[in-house]
């Protein structure tokens, strides 16, 4: 560590030196990304007399949504009442605001209410899935608060949340807690004195986004307000601890709007990976961009997202300080977005997708353009370049026949990316035992950073591992080599329209400093100084840990719902090996300070370590009560046919389910059965009501066993019909109305083959014989709903009837037939609640509380038109 001569330390040595740093910047990486504000329960600020956001006042209304009212399914009488509730506290609002402007008539404030109800179709393309969406007299309550005068109208800024919740969960924090915040926004911007908004804010609370966003499609395509809105900003939840996570920002403006705010949260990473469509998931954010053509900001709480759409989502498990960090967050953006410096008017001419680059980095928000990035990666290459060439010392200077310059680096070069391949392969050879030879597949998933224990041991052997087949590395080139390698790709990635680039770039800016302290700390010929490995590592552990934490929160609890065929297991592996080799990117010279004696010990005590690990991990369960299995309950009876079944499905790979089903088969069904799995695809309708998310479900259907209650008729008026019905022989086609009538069942869905040529639904059917699906959400005592449509007629030997006739599936829920979201009104279930709560408190007992269940009562059949 300095100039003088000095005695080699060893690894162990070595590595107890840079300890501390290997703790300490996790930690404050750690602490910062989780990092909560302390939690306000007063209204008004006891110093300054002025309205303050509340959590303690958030939380009161969410928990008023999610457990006094209660599970706020579309189309159920809970979600009636959600939408009558909301709407009095808009109304509240509105009296305020105007008893304010009376007392103060020079205060330029104006607050209106909306009480929207419509009924539309839209196609909602997921999944990979062709999906159309028709809905009946649904609602949404909006509240504009302006200056009251045109001009201020002009251009406004929407505020997004839903009321409703989905099928299996009160909705908690999705989405009760961002109703409260906006609620709470609107109480201290009205009895805040001096605002005056110079742009407007629509505040919409949308009541149907679990449907399949038909709240937001049905402001967005029919409220006289919707056209001067200029940018949105969607709030929602996944989970319910940490920050709210900016994961989806459409434009420069409104980036940098989100810098203003007090505790931003986000990035460009973050933001590309959600547009890529790696996650699968969807927000009403889609809505507004589709249909309105505006930019915004979509922001979420992310966090334990275990409890996504699970009963356990509620208000005692939404973490302190998670309320108040989304709300201040809001409010701030509200401010400025209706000041004089909002760029709403220059968004009226529209917008284009954002090239900016942006993160926080050590407590800063950076944000700057593309262009910017493109030009300072570039500049920070080249001065890679000339640092890696000032600080090169010739291994044998008095020898002629040394090793090129270019040669040596590029042989550093190849060691570092064997390195990270090493890492993959290893931590993925783990996974493949874990999953395929010891049948243990998801044992960490009960917690986020579990997974690092598991594969971490198994990437690190097999970084090291592969140091050993690229032979030896000068420990400096190694360290040049790594810098030069990080700060091309940076600037390649960037070079391609890439944000994410960023953060190479940010791991590699140290190495630079570290190798010019370096030059003066050491003599030629000496070993790479720890004090360069201290300056180095850094920012690779700060950042690293940072962005492990952001994916593993989002992809730990994702294994638990994306089916049984997916590699779960390789994903988490892959992540842990790829963010392990970020982290920890001077591994590679710092092996190589050592012999290879020492390289093939620590190759030997890390496999050692891994299979300790292993063995560790095998003895594991996957879930715990806080951390559940998802389980789909269906209990179908069969109008056509007059058959009742039990469906039973699971959508995670993890081991048990399939020992579960058998034992579910003797507990429920006929005696002496055996489970088998059925086929899971386009035409298994029995699953329809929660399509396509159905395709990632691994199903069983079972007999249910002649009890009394088994046997009574099946009484449920649930019909499809076809009226207006015309054949054109000489044009080849059919056209009629299809009618559905469903009293009594909602989230109603109808699948069919057919060849059409024009609908209601939108104006570019497949042209093709193709099968159909559609599913209705209609608002509580609505229950009936059609289409008109247009058919090619098939020919005698072809898929259809040569005289048009569609066979049509069709499933919905009855209402009152949904567990436990309808315990208190259990008698109007009948037989399907009588079996759902006796199911319910057998999975308690057989597996402890590990096991959480959507319980539907569903009614379906078939139906020739």
């Amino acid at each position: 560590m300095s100039k003088a001569p000095h005695k080699r330390w060893g690894p162990v040595r070595s590595l107890l030196c840079l300890a501390p740093l290997f703790v300490a910047a996790p930690f404050y990486a750690y602490r910062a990304h989780y990092a909560l504000p302390q939690p306000v329960v007063d209204l008004v600020n006891p110093t300054t007399s002025l309205p303050q956001i509340s959590e303690a006042q958030i939380l009161a209304h969410a928990k008023y949504l999610s457990e006094d009212i209660g599970y706020r399914t579309v189309g159920t009488r809970e979600h009636a009442l959600g939408d009558a509730w909301v709407l009095q506290q808009a109304e509240a609002v509105r009296a305020e605001c105007e008893s304010i402007v009376r007392a103060n008539p020079e205060r330029k404030l104006q607050c209106e209410v909306w009480h929207q109800q419509g009924s539309g179709s839209h196609r909602f393309d997921m999944m990979g899935s062709r999906l159309y969406k028709t809905y009946v007299n649904l609602t949404n309550i909006i509240v504009r608060v302006s200056d009251g005068s045109e001009q201020g109208k002009e251009h406004a800024v929407l505020v997004n949340s839903h009321v409703d919740s989905t099928l299996p969960s009160p909705g908690a924090a999705d989405d009760a807690l961002s109703v409260g915040v906006m609620l709470e926004c609107l109480r201290v911007l009205v009895n805040t004195p001096d605002w005056e908004p110079k742009h407007a804010i629509v505040f919409l609370f949308n009541n149907a986004e679990e449907s399949l966003q038909d709240g937001s499609h049905l402001f967005s395509t029919q409220h006289p307000i919707a056209k001067t809105v200029r940018a949105a900003i969607n709030l929602e939840a996944a989970g319910t601890t940490g920050p709210e996570l900016l994961f989806q920002a459409t434009s420069e403006q409104m980036i940098k709007a989100y810098a203003k705010v007090p505790r931003p949260y986000g990035s460009v990473v973050a933001n590309e990976v959600f547009s890529s469509g790696i996650l699968l998931s969807d927000t009403d954010f889609r809505q507004f961009e589709l249909y309105l053509n505006v930019t915004g900001l979509d922001m979420a709480v992310v966090g334990n997202s275990y409890l996504y759409h699970m009963r356990k989502d509620l208000v005692e498990n939404i973490e302190p300080g998670v309320a108040q960090h989304m709300a201040d967050n809001v409010l701030a953006l509200l401010h400025h977005l209706t000041s004089d410096e909002s760029p709403l008017p220059e968004l009226a001419a529209g917008y284009s997708r954002p090239q900016t680059v942006f993160y926080e980095h050590f407590g800063y928000f950076l944000v700057y353009s593309f262009t910017t990035a493109k030009l300072l990666y570039f500049a920070f290459f080249v001065i890679s370049v000339i640092v890696a060439r000032l600080t090169y010392v010739n291994p044998a200077p008095a020898l002629k026949k040394g090793e090129s310059y270019t040669r040596e680096l590029v042989g550093g070069a190849a060691a570092a990316s064997a390195a990270c391949i090493g890492a993959v392969v290893g931590a993925n050879v783990v996974a493949a035992i874990m999953d395929r030879v010891l049948g243990k597949s998801l044992s960490w998933f009960s917690s986020v950073f579990a997974c690092v224990a598991l594969y971490g041991p198994a990437a690190l052997s097999g970084a090291l591992a592969s140091q050993l087949l690229v032979g030896r590395v000068r420990e400096h080139t190694a360290f040049t080599s790594i810098m030069l390698l990080q700060a091309f790709l940076a600037a390649l990635i960037q070079g391609l329209g890439i944000g994410a680039g960023g953060v190479l770039f940010l791991s590699s800016a140290p190495f630079v400093l570290a190798l010019l302290v370096n030059k003066f700390l050491t003599r030629p010929g000496d070993d790479i100084s720890l004090w360069s490995y201290a300056i180095g590592l850094l920012t690779p552990l700060a950042t690293g840990t940072t962005l492990l934490c952001s994916v593993l929160d989002v992809f730990v609890p994702l294994t638990g719902r994306i089916g049984e065929e997916a590699p779960a297991e390789h994903i988490i592996a892959t992540i842990v090996a790829v963010n392990g080799s970020y982290i920890l990117p001077l591994t590679v010279p710092f092996v190589h300070r050592f012999s290879r004696r020492v390289l093939f010990r620590a190759v030997v005590v890390l496999s050692m370590v891994t299979g300790l690990s292993m063995a560790i991990f095998s003895m594991r369960s996957p879930f715990d009560p806080m951390h559940q299995k998802r389980l789909f309950v269906i209990h179908m009876e069969n109008i056509t046919s007059e058959e009742q079944h039990l469906h039973v499905a699971a959508a995670d790979g993890a081991p048990g389910f399939h020992d579960l089903a058998a034992d579910i088969a003797k507990e429920f069904s006929t005696p002496d059965v055996t489970p088998a799995t059925v086929d899971m695809d386009e035409w298994n309708s029995d699953w329809d009501t929660i399509y396509p998310f159905s395709l990632f479900l691994t199903p069983y259907k079972f007999d249910l066993p002649l009890r009394a209650e088994h046997q009574d008729p099946i009484e449920h008026d649930f019909t499809v019909t076809a009226i207006n019905d015309k054949v054109d022989e000489a044009a080849g086609t059919r056209s009629f109305t299809m009618v559905v009538n469903h009293p009594g069942i909602i989230w109603t869905a109808v699948a069919f083959d057919a060849h059409v040529l024009q609908w209601t639904l939108d104006n570019n059917p497949p042209d093709e014989y193709a099968r159909h699906h559609i599913k209705e959400g209609s608002f509580y005592g609505h229950d009936t709903w059609s289409i008109d449509l247009v058919t090619k007629l098939q020919p005698s030997n072809g898929s259809g009837a040569a005289d048009g006739s569609v066979k049509v599936n069709f499933v919905g829920i009855h209402e009152k037939a949904m567990w436990p979201g309808k315990r208190a009104e259990k008698e109007l279930g009948g037989r399907a609640m009588k079996l759902f709560e006796e199911f319910d408190g057998w999975l308690e007992r057989e597996t402890g509380g590990t096991v959480d269940a959507m319980f539907l009562g569903c009614v379906g059949g078939v139906a020739v038109i």
